[in-house]
């Protein structure tokens, strides 16, 4: 006898668990509009890549239709790790562009960006693992547009303190590394990175700068528990991450890790609420929610979130 599937109205689960069919609550419009194909023409014009298509995001259409905003992903389109839940392209990567740089900020002008984020693929062929050319980056997009915030995505950079104060000394509004998954998994999940050196990176960076909020992402539907959901939260809030996002995994290929879990809108919403509870200045959560999602409004939130506490502490010193 064939095994069943059964459909609840908070969850979709399967007995195998090979193959769950995405709920209506995953259905996305697509967006093919002007904003969409001069954003595609001006990449592909000035030889730059994106982490919206290399990621195949399911935020792209709204972020390039109606938001007219990218994530730009430097350092080439070929990663050095091969991460079970990526679908970047995994291999030797090319030479490194050194006038990169000048073209993303170019093209943040362009596009008159108020917020940017820059992501890059992990490259460990590099003794720097690309941290030079990343704060390259920000300072050519800080100088040619003076009224625009940056994040930066890196990779774990290989756990080195040296990478990282190269990147973090050019001053990025924000500091974002994704934690991607619960400790458990990450050895299954993640190639080369480790769940303790992530904590490290996120808790060095607030040490060398503490004015500059860190952020880091979750994906779930890989078969963690809520509790293990929970630690995570625990440990970045004790590495003194400021802003967590909390999103669907969806399996990119065959090849990739099988979706174990879809959570439901009402779940996603019950973790937002637990995110706050812990002390997080600025929480998204949703099944659609990614790394850089609706990332100029995080950091406003940010922005607002240290001028509350800097009142705050001004208020105590005059009473």
């Amino acid at each position: 006898m064939p095994k069943t599937k059964e459909r609840r109205d908070d969850v979709v689960v399967s007995e195998k668990q090979e193959h769950l069919r995405k709920p209506d609550w995953l259905k996305i419009k697509l967006n093919t509009n002007e904003n969409y194909t001069d954003l595609k023409k001006m990449m592909r014009e000035n030889n730059l890549n994106t982490v919206c298509e290399e990621a195949k995001c399911p935020n792209i259409h709204e972020c390039w239709g109606s938001r007219r905003t990218a994530t730009f992903m430097i350092l080439g389109a070929v990663c050095t790790r091969a991460c079970r839940f990526c679908a970047v392209q995994t291999g030797l990567p090319n030479e490194l562009d050194l006038q990169e740089p000048e073209r993303v900020a170019d093209s943040v002008k362009l596009m008159n960006l108020k917020h940017t984020v820059i992501t890059a693929v992990a490259r460990d062929d590099l003794r720097d693992g690309g941290s030079e050319v990343f704060a390259e980056t920000v300072r050519a997009i800080k100088r040619k547009n003076p009224f625009t915030t940056v994040e930066v995505l890196p990779s774990d950079m290989g756990g080195s303190e040296e990478n990282l104060r190269t990147l973090m000394d050019a001053q990025p509004d924000i500091l974002n590394h994704n934690i991607e998954t619960v400790r458990r998994l990450t050895p299954r999940v993640r190639a080369r990175a480790k769940y303790d050196r992530s904590l490290e990176l996120l808790r060095r960076s607030k040490e060398m700068y503490p004015d500059i909020p860190t952020k880091s992402s979750l994906m779930i539907g890989l078969g963690e528990t809520k509790e293990e959901i929970m630690e995570v939260m625990d440990d970045l809030r004790a590495n003194g991450v400021d802003i967590m996002t909390i999103g669907q995994y969806l399996q990119p290929s065959k090849k990739h890790l099988k979706v174990l879990k879809y959570y439901s809108p009402k779940e996603f919403k019950e973790l937002w609420e637990i995110a706050m509870a812990k002390g997080f200045s600025h929480c998204q959560a949703g099944p659609l929610v990614r790394s850089s999602y609706h990332a100029d409004e995080q950091v406003n939130a940010a922005a607002k979130e240290r001028q509350r506490l800097g009142d705050q502490q001004v208020a105590g010193v005059n009473s």
